[in-house]
């Protein structure tokens, strides 16, 4: 078994529908009312969630969105760089991992409505990160879209929207 298989069976890890390897470790058992949250939620959410999560160089997390922010935290392997799309269209990647001296930092906040792609840097190598997520993640908060509709919205960035998305 390579190390990757070993990982994904140590933490019991599941395939994610953006790509790579999940499992959700805390739900808080709190949850903040619908009518506290703004109109854009429907239902209920936990305070906050937290998933292990693992990608390797042979795949990548397509670019989605979610509405609330969302906390990256690394763990271990290569660093991962993150790219970040704005409502707007403003387009920045951010190298999350552990050599601080070399510009990478250890931990990163998404805003909640940007879209969000990631991929691991070195060539034949994985990476094992943590992700919170306030108010608590839902799937019905989850906005992964297909390639040309994200190239219509943003066509200035057609290339990387193309590297990190499906069709």
């Amino acid at each position: 078994m390579n190390k990757v298989d070993a990982i994904i069976k140590a933490l019991d890890l599941s395939p994610h529908p953006e790509g790579g390897y999940f499992k959700e470790t805390y739900r808080s058992v709190g949850e903040i009312q619908e009518d506290s949250l703004n109109d854009e939620y429907k239902g209920n959410r936990n305070y906050s969630t937290c998933i292990y999560f693992l990608l390797t160089s042979g795949n990548f997390s397509a670019f989605h969105r979610i509405k609330q922010d969302e906390i990256w935290h690394f763990y271990d392997g290569s660093p991962i760089k993150l790219h970040v799309i704005t409502p707007e269209g403003y387009y920045s990647h951010h190298m999350i991992g552990r050599h601080i001296s070399e510009g990478e930092i250890p931990q990163f906040v998404v805003t909640g409505g940007c879209w969000f792609a990631a991929e691991v840097v070195d060539k034949d190598a994985w990476s094992l990160v943590g992700c919170t997520v306030s108010p608590g993640f839902s799937f019905d908060d989850f906005d992964l879209r297909p390639r040309k509709e994200l190239v219509a919205l943003y066509p200035e960035l057609e290339d990387v929207i193309t590297k990190l998305t499906h069709e």
